[in-house]
């Protein structure tokens, strides 16, 4: 008995000071007179080697095992120190300081406008983003929570700007101009996108009226820059729907980084009415190489090799749509398969050199190919029901409305090389930027297309004829493009501060000449942005400009049919350049609420457009007329939310109304009026002026959130809420009915939850097989959380009574998945 008392004492004896420790986590922020986040300010426990840095908005987060009391400290270059003692009663405390400046200095305009947005270019995180939950696995989806940026198909990387469709957009990556396969006509069949998000380190992105140094394009601009890594950095990934893995080094004057993902969506599309056997595989390789010549000198090569297989043997569908009281249900049995492969090659050589410290010079040559192959051949024989509402199963099939057989067949080849060699300079003087650059550009492209489509409905073939058999459409194409285009631009930023505040006026002019229509093009843009002096913070920026849609390939296919309605492609030599004139008025009110730093956003727009070439959307499938017929525009206002809902993370909203209407020069019809005996006893002329654009969503909300538990950060939630105004539709090549109907609303919450392992802070990454580890994530996603049925197109049939009916291609249904992210030192 004696030993037991004698043991317990001497444990309470040694213990007690272990048992009076207690984990304590304070943050907060840091920042000055201006209410504005101090960056890289030092906070720290006295007498331990406990500290960190506030990042951009002032945040900091510390943890310590504290006894009874800790002296935590607030301290900057140019700043008072400031020195707290923490008696803590609880496991976490937020405190936020002021930091009052030593000496009273002028404030220097070139520190405001690096905090401040003073172009319609806006730059992100891309760390922000790591967890988000994102079904495609493509670096664009972080993209469509943002304003005025839309799109109704979560499997695809395609999004929409402010009334445009995809084409509109160009995307960089270093610099450089990078495409995507041409043939591509569903979400299925996509894969992967050219940005490997392992590799991205900055981001820019704008809606609209951007800079001359960016290409001719209408609607937005998205500017990569990839990593360069400064010392061993890797990091694999896997989950259910691919794997993905990426190592950087960095040796003297070399550094290197590698990137391969493998994707495969058979786990989703068996979330889709149409069942049958699914086998995609998309693999993609980039490499980022770098090597310092001098001090003043360096090479750059950035290579891509991807490919794409999408095999699908498809066995039944079974759709049920309409209403309560008019329910319709869509019975399918197929034969046949697809086989798509689309491989593409990317090669870029830079030389960039620093004659001074305030230039730069770039010398660039890139080559990219791509050899896609699109081959189906599918009969189906579908059954068109009537759905009664009763309570019981059986009591709810009625009668048949329509059987028929449909048989489509696709053999579609295309190779394109594009090269190209380029210049481009900067020079930094005292209150101007300079920049130019030039660009030489060789394009090949080679287009064979066969494919056509027979359809029965009722036992007759459609278009019905008593003589003959024909086929519903019938498309065929053997084309070869063979151009040159070259481009080039000059561009100047000027900053100046005045007793109103601080301006900066960006102006420049782009020079385009493509030699197969023999087109030049010039289009100048300017734009001001100006931070007045005012107690409060804000900043407001103004941007104008003519901006063109200079064609590529897809644009110039004119299709011509012949007296028996086939279809042939022939290249329209007199195609012209879309163009717009667009004006773009923002603000941003930067604030402090609840004690973390937020910014509001408004951008109104107007775009006005001539010569636009019309084009219809099915899925992901852009066609289009094939030559300028007609003139649009597109007015809308944004509004984004952004700033830390929750301290240290980045959360937004934005909320976007648009109009967008197109009218099609001569597209009048005549409208009979008959008598009792089916005979036209009047016509007139009906000029169906301005109707809605294909891409045209009036409305749209969006939410990025992020949270954490405040006892653990370590756990996080992530969650992405989407709901837009659903698509104009219409019957498939009926330009009479074009764009009449509307989709439903597209609706759709991800969330995901995360659980973060670190080395050096958790007890298992101190195991010793696990200190080659820096951190590990465990992450828990579900996609389409409240199982909403979002419509992306329409597959249409034809009823006993001849009448075409649309029946909705669903999207994917919820789905969970799991997602291991391990990062190694």
């Amino acid at each position: 008995m004696f030993k037991k008392i004698f043991i317990y004492l001497l444990l309470t004896i040694f213990l007690s000071p272990i048992l009076a420790q207690s984990k304590l986590r304070v943050f907060g922020y840091v920042i000055d007179n201006n209410n504005r986040g101090i960056e890289l300010a030092n906070v720290y426990f006295d007498k331990t080697t406990v500290g960190t840095t506030t990042n951009q908005n002032g945040y900091y987060e510390l943890s310590t095992t504290v006894k009874d009391s800790v002296v935590i400290v607030f301290s900057m270059l140019g700043y008072e120190t400031i020195r707290h003692t923490l008696y803590p009663k609880q496991a976490v405390m937020q405190i936020s300081v002021e930091l009052r400046p030593t000496s009273t200095q002028i404030q220097d305009l070139d520190v405001v406008a690096q905090r401040r947005q003073t172009s319609t270019m806006d730059y992100l995180d891309p760390l922000k983003s790591k967890l988000m939950p994102n079904i495609s696995g493509n670096f664009e989806s972080i993209l469509i929570t943002f304003a005025g940026v839309t799109s109704n198909n979560e499997l695809s990387s395609q999004y929409n700007v402010r009334g445009g469709n995809f084409d509109e957009n160009i995307v960089y990556v270093n610099g450089i101009e990078v495409y995507r396969p041409l043939l591509v006509r569903a979400g299925q069949q996509e894969g992967l996108s050219f940005i490997n998000n392992d590799m991205v380190q900055k981001v820019g992105f704008s809606s609209g009226a951007f800079n001359a140094e960016y290409g001719d394009k209408m609607s937005s601009v998205l500017d990569i820059e990839y990593k360069k890594p400064a010392e061993f950095e890797s990091s694999v990934s896997m989950s259910l729907l691919g794997a993905t893995a990426y190592v950087g080094t960095s040796k003297n004057k070399f550094t290197q980084l590698h990137g391969i993902r493998y994707k495969t969506s058979a786990y989703l599309l068996g979330s889709l009415d149409t069942q049958g056997e699914y086998n995609p595989s998309f693999i993609d390789y980039q490499g980022y190489f770098t090597y310092k010549l001098s001090e003043k000198s360096e090479m750059t090569f950035l290579g891509n090799f991807s490919q794409n297989i999408f095999n699908f043997v498809p066995t039944t569908r079974e759709t049920n749509f309409g209403t309560y009281n008019m329910g319709r249900k869509l019975t399918i049995f197929f034969e046949g398969q697809e086989k798509d492969i689309f491989r593409t090659a990317f090669g870029a050589l830079s030389y960039h050199y620093h004659p001074q410290q305030n230039v730069k010079l770039s010398l660039i040559t890139s080559a990219f190919q791509t050899d896609e192959n699109e081959n189906f051949d599918i009969l189906s024989e579908y059954h068109l029901g009537e759905v009664k509402m009763d309570i019981k199963e059986e009591n709810r099939e009625g009668a048949t409305l329509g059987i028929g057989k449909y048989h489509e067949h696709a053999r579609n080849t295309l190779n394109a090389t594009v090269v190209n060699i380029g210049h481009t300079g900067e020079f930094n003087g005292i209150s101007h930027k300079l920049k130019w650059g030039a660009n030489l550009q060789r394009e090949i492209i080679a287009d064979q297309i066969s494919e056509w489509e027979w359809r029965d409905s009722v036992g007759y073939s459609l278009p019905y004829d008593d003589q003959s058999v024909n086929l519903y459409y019938n498309m065929k194409a053997s084309n070869t493009l063979t151009s040159w285009r070259t481009t080039a631009f000059l561009q100047d930023t000027y900053k100046w501060r005045g007793d109103a505040g601080g301006f900066t006026l960006t102006g420049g002019v782009r020079a385009h000449y493509w030699t197969f229509n023999k087109e030049l093009l010039v289009s100048p843009r300017v734009s001001l942005a100006f931070i007045p002096a005012w107690e409060k913070d804000f900043s407001f920026r103004l941007g104008t400009g003519l901006y063109y849609q200079a064609p590529f390939y897809k644009e110039i296919r004119d299709t011509v049919s012949d007296a028996l309605g086939n279809v042939n492609i022939a290249l329209n030599e007199n195609i012209r350049a879309q163009r717009s004139v667009q004006f773009v008025l923002g603000g941003d009110h930067y604030f402090r609420a609840f004690g973390r730093p937020f910014k509001f956003t408004t951008e109104a727009y107007l775009k006005l457009a001539d010569r636009v070439i019309t084009y219809d959307v099915d899925n992901v499938q852009i066609t289009y007329s094939g030559y300028n017929n007609a003139k649009a525009y597109t007015a809308g206002i944004d509004f984004k939310l952004f700033g830390e809902l929750v301290p240290g993370t980045d959360s937004w909203i934005n909320f976007s109304l648009m109009n967008s209407k197109e009218d099609i020069i001569d597209d009048s019809y005549l409208q009979h009026t008959y008598d009792e005996n089916r005979n036209i006893t009047s016509s007139t002329m009906v000029w169906p002026g301005w109707v809605s654009r294909p891409n045209e969503q009036r409305y749209a909300f969006s939410m990025m959130f992020q949270d954490y538990l405040p006892n653990n950060p370590n756990y996080k939630l992530q969650l992405k809420f989407v709901y837009s105004d659903g698509m104009p539709y219409g019957p498939p090549r009926n330009n009479l009915y074009r764009g009449v109907l509307r989709a439903p609303a597209y609706k759709r919450v991800d969330i995901g939850a995360s659980r973060i392992l670190v080395s050096g802070k958790d007890a298992l990454m101190n195991k010793k097989w696990m200190k080659g580890l820096q951190s590990i994530w465990l992450n828990l996603e579900v996609f389409n959380l409240m199982d909403f049925k979002n419509v992306n197109s329409y597959y249409w049939v034809t009823d006993i009574y001849g009448q075409q009916l649309a029946v909705p291609n669903y999207l994917t249904g919820r789905q969970f998945n799991v997602k291991l992210i391990v990062d190694f030192k």
